[in-house]
């Protein structure tokens, strides 16, 4: 059934947009109806009890022994208090009925704006099976899908020529990638993680040919924002008889290609260290507390047009931005084809700066940024970096970039887990989405009578 349309557009978005306003107005109201001059002093607690929180978590990470044990007590004690405070003052169902309309009308509001924009499903086209595909599977990726989901049998069954990688002896897949097209494969994909995907992908790209990715990998983000299905590989395998072709971008580190990020400063550092893989937590609470004082590890500066950001203890350079200010969304992107990177960099150093990061995309200890270019340069002859997964260091001064537009994918025309695309959240624009609804309601009435 097609969506009703009036003079002012879609009419369901802006029933939407008017739900959402309603819920917001009845969750003020439900404070100062029920509060009174009380809910001033709630927002207050409630504000003072996420301050206290941060800067405990924050002092849990820069601090050891004794004082990391006071700082978590502090953490976990001050969202308790609060809660407390709200129920001994009777007042607990209040906030948690306004927080509950709150959230209604965020998410209703949120779906509005996504309807009223209309579905943006990029350019896609059908696409031809290919001849000659040739598939890369790692039998050790994701904890053993590709034997798990039988990805082997069920894509040479449907004509593809399929190299298993031999867990014992390393393997250079580029290299692979590149005898496969040289041999005449007219297709390349790959069954493993996102390091190997990218490696993959850049042969692709150089070569020209459509690339496939098969979701056996243990977290496969490239696959999520794809809207691949991450449970069941196999149904990636119908890009090759059903399949869709569309654009995305691909990264460089260097000459590396990479699909999702690669990531510079503590938790590169991390990642590095011998004893990640056996003890994650352990060695990560035993590395941070130097690494984000600065007492350890190189000093990094990101230069991104114009602008430099001087002493980040993180930062993060991804193929296409990932969204912010949404926390449902946040870890994904919503486009791979805006010809852009996004930069996040996280400069903390004190308790007062890790409360500020409660304030989302403006916290002043936070960066965000969209280049084609970014630089990162360090006091240091070189950089430990996380690419897609992969702990590699780097020499100093590290140049990342995009190449709009070079990876032809192909996908399956059936994809379930396809993001929605919601924009953020914009009251003005929900507010006047609400107030249009009610004109285009009374052109249709006519005149009265």
């Amino acid at each position: 059934m097609d969506m009703a349309v009036g003079a002012g557009g879609p009419v369901a978005p802006r029933w939407s947009a008017r739900f959402a306003v309603v819920a917001g107005t009845a969750a003020v109201l439900v404070l100062l109806l029920f509060a009174g001059l009380s809910s001033v002093l709630l927002i207050a607690v409630g504000v003072a009890g996420m301050v206290l929180t941060a800067a405990g978590v924050w002092w849990a990470l820069v601090h050891r022994a004794l004082l990391r044990v006071l700082a978590l007590a502090l953490a976990v004690a001050a969202p308790v208090t609060v809660v407390v405070l709200y129920a001994l003052a009777g007042l607990l169902w209040v906030v948690l009925v306004s927080l509950a309309l709150w959230a209604v009308a965020v998410s209703t509001g949120r779906a509005a704006l996504a309807a009223d924009s209309g579905p943006d499903r990029g350019a896609e086209r059908r696409a031809a099976p290919p001849a000659r595909p040739f598939l890369i599977m790692n039998p050790r990726s994701g904890g053993g899908k590709v034997a798990a989901f039988h990805l082997v049998e069920k894509a040479e069954a449907l004509g593809a020529d399929v190299m298993v990688l031999d867990p014992d002896q390393p393997s250079d897949v580029a290299e692979l990638a590149r005898r496969a097209a040289d041999a005449g494969a007219d297709l390349l994909g790959v069954a493993a993680g996102d390091g190997t995907q990218a490696l993959v992908a850049g042969v692709a790209a150089e070569r020209g040919l459509p690339f496939v990715v098969i979701s056996a990998g243990t977290r496969n983000h490239f696959a999520m924002d794809l809207g691949l299905d991450r449970d069941d590989p196999a149904a990636c395998l119908d890009a090759l008889t059903d399949g869709v072709e569309l654009r995305a971008d691909l990264g460089f580190i260097g000459d590396r290609p990479f699909v999702n990020n690669a990531s510079f400063g503590a938790y590169a550092s991390v990642v590095q260290s011998p004893a990640y893989r056996d003890d994650k937590l352990r060695t990560t609470l035993e590395l941070l507390p130097d690494l984000l004082t600065h007492d350890t590890g190189p000093r990094l500066t990101v230069r991104v047009r114009d602008r430099s950001v001087e002493g980040p203890q993180a930062v993060l350079v991804s193929n296409n931005p990932y969204r912010m200010g949404d926390p449902a969304g946040l870890g994904r992107r919503e486009r791979l084809d805006s010809g852009v990177l996004g930069v996040l960099a996280v400069t903390v150093d004190t308790a007062a700066q890790a409360a500020g990061m409660l304030r989302g995309r403006h916290a002043p200890g936070l960066t965000s940024l969209t280049a084609h270019e970014v630089v990162v340069d360090a006091d240091a002859p070189t950089v430990q970096v996380g690419v897609d997964g992969e702990a590699l260091t780097l020499p100093a001064p590290v140049r990342c970039r995009v190449a709009p537009r070079a990876l032809r994918l192909r996908l399956p025309r059936n994809r379930p887990g396809t993001p929605s695309g919601k924009p953020p959240m914009d009251w003005r624009r929900v507010r006047h989405l609400a107030l249009t609804m009610g004109r285009t309601a009374a052109v249709h009435g006519g005149a009265p009578r």
